[in-house]
């Protein structure tokens, strides 16, 4: 293969002595329409203490940098570098150009640390959460085995899991998004490599944990290690980053300090990514069009609630048989055309509480009301008709989606259930919504693992709006996505519900994005609902020592984001 670089940027030089040193990657594949490259030309310099983050859109190249540093770029993979070298644990210079599998597997767990974003995939649904992070121990022989469970214990808790000895019982797919996640940190962090690699680790953590783990990295870099953080989340690169760098199609396009690149951007690219961030100031503006009309009205709705949760509580078993009360006596309404933010921690009852209200779990006690008829006590024969009119947007599709199936036949699959269209019309139907969310027809004929997390998340909603809903369950919609992807499909939801008066229940952990969306919020902690209202009554007068905890904890951008909005029309 035949490279030929652009002009050489600058490396971006760390204080003396190096950890990681990158000279001149490049990353190309081999695919059936030719060989891409996936990075180039990249250069930097990463120092013992140091935390240093890389930035970009999804398709950037964060992630192959990052998979090129443990030897996982894949069989496809044209490596090249003028030099790639880590300090080991022994002070020897390691040329990870030149590692073999054997030695690759030395080196992974025990020199760098890998974090990867997707946990449930990540962790092994056949192995208790112990099990998986006492591997490294084990297996670089770092502790005897009668030591393993207590040391397993201390970097549970470690991450902020609460009960370490009951999760470490468990199977992955028992935790809560947040806990796999953070067990998933765990394991990286038990052979205690010098250089951690962090692939969006915090993507799937509410606002407080979030800071739980992002003080392990701080207290990783205290201790003289080097992270390496790979995020779309730029609060949370502001806040802990000492360097960032802007990746675009491969290329470095700004880097410096923290500070001055996230307050101070001098490229159009980096302005755009921060004009896309959703927050309280952006609400009523269009977060992919900032000069474009307002995406939504943010007037108060009114008329007869459409859905009704009244005293609900659910309660679930315990590995140790104890009873856990996942909602305890909630009651909300949700208004036609308006949209419900639920937020609090992992394992505060927000998805339990959606379920319930798709009537896909049976509350205890208390009683669900739909368009202003009984919902949750019906069986599910007499609910079947109604059923259309409540649908939910996951945070994953790719796992709800059938994988064999093209996105016409997952976006056509309600159509079939209803069965007043014929195919002619089915396909017609089908090709509206697509245009609704924005997928080309090129893109019907594609099944889901070709599709870009945006992509997906469009089809989703296409696969949701193809039943006339009345009312939208979204639960993390956004959550995996990068900033841009992000803006384009909170400005789509936004857009739909003035358009067709949907109502959405909004559930999420990022408060920016429940701040930019809801009409009203809702906090809940412990299965509880500790205190509601309006976006301004929540978010600028809290009452209840909890969400002003919840709200002190979210990371902020040091600028000004409105700066922005004019600078970001003139992005390219």
């Amino acid at each position: 293969m035949n490279i030929r670089p652009g002009p050489r940027p600058p490396v971006l030089a760390s204080p003396s002595p190096v950890l990681l040193e990158i000279d001149g990657l490049h990353v190309a594949f081999d695919t059936p329409q030719g060989v891409i490259e996936a990075v180039s030309d990249l250069s930097l310099q990463i120092a013992p203490g140091e935390i240093f983050a890389l930035v970009g859109e999804s398709g950037s190249g964060k992630s192959v940098t990052a998979r090129t540093l443990v030897g996982l770029a894949g069989p496809h993979a044209h490596v090249q570098a003028r030099k790639m070298v880590l300090a080991a644990h022994d002070g020897r210079p390691l040329d990870l150009l030149r590692q073999s599998q054997r030695t690759w597997r030395e080196i992974r767990g025990r020199e760098i640390g890998f974090v990867l974003q997707d946990a449930l995939v990540s962790l092994d649904p056949l192995r208790l959460v112990g099990r998986e992070v006492a591997e490294p121990l084990l297996a670089h022989r770092l502790a005897a085995r009668s030591q393993v469970a207590a040391r397993v214990g201390e970097l549970l808790t470690r991450v902020g899991i609460a009960d370490p000895e009951i999760r470490a019982a468990q199977y992955p797919h028992e935790l809560s998004g947040g806990l796999r996640q953070r067990a998933l940190i765990a394991s990286a962090l038990a052979a205690e490599p010098r250089l951690l690699i962090a692939d969006e680790p915090t993507t799937a953590l509410d606002a407080t944990v979030q800071q739980q783990v992002l003080s392990v990295f701080k207290g990783l870099a205290n201790a003289g290690f080097g992270v390496l953080l790979i995020t779309h989340d730029l609060a949370v690169a502001a806040q802990l980053a000492d360097r960032v760098a802007v990746m675009q199609n491969g290329r470095l396009v700004e880097s410096g300090p923290a500070q001055d690149v996230l307050s101070a951007p001098q490229h159009a690219y980096t302005r755009r990514l921060l004009a896309a961030v959703p927050t309280g100031a952006t609400r009523g503006r269009r977060l992919s069009a900032p000069d474009a009309a307002p995406a939504y009205n943010r007037a108060p709705v009114d008329g007869e609630p459409l859905l009704e949760i009244r005293n609900v509580s659910v309660s679930f078993r315990r590995p140790d048989g104890s009873l856990l009360e996942a909602v305890s006596d909630v009651s909300l309404q949700i208004g036609r055309g308006e949209t419900l933010g639920i937020v609090g921690e992992s394992g505060s009852g927000k998805t339990t509480l959606g379920k319930i209200a798709l009537a896909l779990r049976r509350p205890d006690s208390g009683d669900v009301l739909f368009d202003g008829r009984p919902w949750s006590a019906l069986t599910e024969a007499a609910r079947r008709p109604v059923r259309a009119g409540l649908q939910t947007i996951s945070q994953d599709p790719l796992s709800s989606f059938d994988p064999r199936f093209t996105v016409e036949r997952i976006i056509e699959q309600p159509l079939r259930l209803r069965g007043d269209f014929d195919k002619a019309a089915r396909r017609r139907k089908v090709v509206e919504l697509s245009e609704m969310v924005g997928l080309g027809p090129e893109l019907l004929v594609r099944r889901p693992s070709a599709l870009s997390g945006g992509q997906r998340q469009r089809v989703s909603i296409a696969q949701a709006l193809a039943a006339e809903p009345k009312l939208l369950i979204c639960d993390e919609p956004v959550s995996a996505l990068d900033v841009t992807t992000q803006a384009q499909v909170l400005d789509l939801l936004a857009d739909l519900q003035q358009r067709l008066a949907l109502s959405m229940v909004f559930i999420s952990h990022d408060l920016g994005v429940v701040q930019h969306m809801s009409h009203r919020i809702a906090v809940m902690k412990a299965g509880e609902i500790v205190e509601s209202g309006s976006v301004e009554q929540v978010f600028d007068h809290p009452r209840h020592s909890y969400t002003r905890s919840l709200i002190a904890s979210v990371p902020n951008l040091a600028a000004d984001q409105t700066q922005f909005w004019s600078s970001s029309r003139a992005a390219p």
